[in-house]
C-alpha cells in the first residue's frame, strides 16, 4: 500500500487528508502515482498535484516528480510553505 498525504490548501481541494492504495501495475513515480489518482479516485486530481508549485515529499524527504515510489511508502502532497 501506498500512503497519500495531503496538507493546507490542497487537503481541502481533495477532501481528504489521507489516503491509502495499492501500487497499482504502471505506478513507479510520483508522477505516474498521481496519474493513477486523477483516472481512479480522485478525479481532476492531477492538475493541482502536478502543479509547479505543488511540493511533494517521498517518505518525508522533499522529492521531485520522477522520485520512484514502492509499496510501503508515505507520499505527501503541499502547498508552498510561506510565512511572515
Amino acid at each position: 500500500m501506498l500512503r497519500i498525504r495531503f496538507f493546507a490548501a490542497i487537503r481541502e481541494k481533495t477532501g481528504l487528508s489521507s489516503l491509502e492504495v495499492a501500487a497499482a501495475p504502471g505506478v513507479v513515480d510520483v508522477e505516474s502515482l498521481v496519474r493513477h489518482l486523477d483516472q481512479t479516485v480522485l478525479p481532476g486530481c492531477a492538475h493541482t498535484l502536478l502543479a509547479d508549485n505543488t511540493l511533494v515529499a517521498v517518505n518525508r524527504s522533499v522529492s521531485a516528480r520522477a522520485t520512484c515510489v514502492s509499496d510501503g511508502d508515505e507520499i505527501a502532497f503541499y502547498p508552498p510553505v510561506t510565512g511572515g
